[in-house]
């Protein structure tokens, strides 16, 4: 009888490895590994054959009996990732430091101390590949991880395309989003130093809700500032934190010094995620017993949603899939990455299959990488993190429009993503919200899932992109991520039902304005912002 390596078994997919007897070709052995132990049981069984077929060797998975494709893969626990995976080692060159605005040399760490754990900084400024995942934060993983991968059959039938369309789903964490990948390891972290508050900024509530919740796991206190626009639109959101015992604060709020003096100026302020930023810096900065937790952004926060990516490939191994092209939403960047870091360690280290391509879609209404600038800003309004980032910004004084999509109007995005986005190798859109409402509902319709109005965009994307190969007869395989469950977010679907939603698009003028502030504050920056 033939030998099968280990490696060949599929190790958490319930399937059957059929193996040919040399000297009984009728006789097949079947393999059963469908734990995570490979605890191996077989069994022979005497089968009538039509045709004889020597020496043949294949992989025979259960659900290929069936005539209709796999609706949805599902891991076990025993495999939630172990390692994260961060990008920075691999990418084309080394990310631009953060500076100090005066004398324009790399930000010293003692600025970043007093803000974030000291793990998280050693994570952040690491050069390390793979960076192990602690069997506490796997523990809490286990709550709700690996999450399904779904194929979008009845939307393929919708659109009658003959791609194939998969997306991941991390609707089904507690908070409900992708947000708690980094939550949990952020207070875990920040719990073992001894800390017993975190603070942070939420724009459509998904981050806080993900923080409060790592908070209470850990017996951590935490303060949210909740941007007023979604703090108004989404009181369910502030319920939620506060049931797990946050304290939540509508920003910009009186409980700050940015905060008083952004209210001064503006009382009527709908806030914006830059604002809140401040206030949560602010709080955490002059309370020995806080520190800062950020729900986007940053190297570190898109290294532990890298979970969604690396779970992602796994599944889409066991259908014998591939993505042609991987679509995601864009607010800070970080659902995004972690989705398409994975598919990009394969293409850049020869293991990728295919030419994937990886397409970031963001909202018009807060258009950074469709019509913002790549240059050193501000990563929030009142400076109270004093450095500068360079990234695509539409200006940080940005006071974003009350759109629904609350946790895409940040006047930045993600320092890595905005590198591979100049190097040509991410590709970008932007849409209205009546158009990423629309693609929402149909698929809603076919699929059953009411999606958060940020995956909403990437809905429109792919759905684009699946007419697009209708036209061209091409069987692409396209992958985006379903982010988070739309349950808090009905007035936006009231809105959209009832005629109420505007196509809105940020104005270029403001942005060039903003982008004029920026350069009469930092001179040296005009060398290159060229005004388009």
């Amino acid at each position: 009888m033939w030998r099968i390596n280990e490696c060949e078994l599929s190790r958490y997919d319930p399937c059957f490895l059929v193996v040919w007897h040399r000297r009984k070709p009728r006789t097949l052995t079947f393999f059963a590994n469908s734990t995570p132990r490979r605890k191996q049981m077989h069994f022979s069984v005497r089968v009538s054959l039509k045709y004889h077929i020597h020496r043949q060797l294949w992989t025979y998975k259960s659900r290929r009996m069936m005539s209709m494709p796999s609706h949805k893969v599902v891991l076990d626990e025993e495999a939630i990732p172990k390692k994260w995976y961060c990008i920075v080692p691999d990418l084309p060159e080394p990310l631009p430091p953060p500076i100090d605005p005066v004398t324009r040399e790399p930000a010293k760490p003692d600025v970043l101390v007093p803000v974030f754990g000291m793990e998280l900084l050693k994570q952040e400024a690491g050069q390390q590949r793979w960076v192990d995942i602690p069997e506490e934060v796997r523990e809490v993983y286990r709550l709700w991880r690996p999450t399904p991968l779904y194929r979008a059959v009845n939307l393929e039938k919708a659109l009658k395309t003959p791609a194939k369309i998969y997306y991941k789903y991390e609707g089904v964490s507690p908070p409900g989003s992708h947000k708690p990948n980094t939550s949990v390891p952020q207070a875990y972290y920040n719990m073992k130093e001894g800390r017993e508050r975190l603070t942070t900024e939420t724009g459509a509530g998904q981050w806080g809700s993900a923080l409060a919740f790592a908070c209470m796991l850990f017996g951590m206190k935490s303060t949210i500032y909740m941007v007023r626009a979604s703090f108004n639109q989404k009181p369910y959101r502030r319920i939620m934190m506060e049931t797990w015992g946050a304290e939540v604060f509508s920003s910009p709020s009186r409980n700050t010094g940015s905060g008083r003096r952004i209210l001064r100026e503006d009382p009527e302020s709908t806030g914006s995620l830059g604002i809140a930023i401040s206030e949560a810096v602010e709080d955490a900065v002059t309370h020995e017993e806080a520190k800062y937790a950020i729900g986007s952004v940053l190297t570190h926060v898109l290294t532990h949603q890298t979970v969604i990516g690396i779970e992602t490939k796994e599944q889409l191994e066991l259908v014998d899939e591939y993505p042609d092209l991987v679509v995601g939403c864009i607010g800070g960047g970080s659902s995004f990455s972690g989705l398409y870091w994975p598919f990009y360690y394969d293409k850049v280290s020869d293991k990728s299959p295919k030419d994937v391509e990886f397409l970031a879609v963001e909202s018009t209404a807060c258009p950074k990488v469709t019509r913002g600038y790549y240059t050193y800003d501000h990563p929030d309004t009142a400076h109270v993190l004093q450095f500068l980032v360079k990234m695509h910004t539409i200006g940080h004084t940005f006071i974003p429009p009350p759109i629904h999509a609350g946790g895409l109007r940040y006047h930045g995005m993600a320092p890595t993503l905005c590198m591979l986005k100049e190097k040509g190798i991410v590709k970008s859109r932007a849409y209205n919200q009546v158009d990423v409402f629309e693609a929402g509902q149909l698929f809603t319709k076919t699929e059953g899932i009411l999606p958060a109005p940020e995956p909403n965009h990437a809905i429109k994307a792919v759905v684009n992109e699946a007419l697009r190969c209708k036209e061209t007869g091409e069987e692409k395989t396209l992958l985006f991520l379903l982010c988070g469950h739309g349950h808090f977010d009905m007035q936006g679907y009231d809105d959209y039902l009832n005629g109420r939603l505007l196509p809105y698009e940020y104005p270029k003028e403001k942005v060039d304005e903003a982008m004029r502030k920026l350069v009469k504050m930092y001179p040296w920056l005009k060398e290159e912002i060229n005004f388009k």
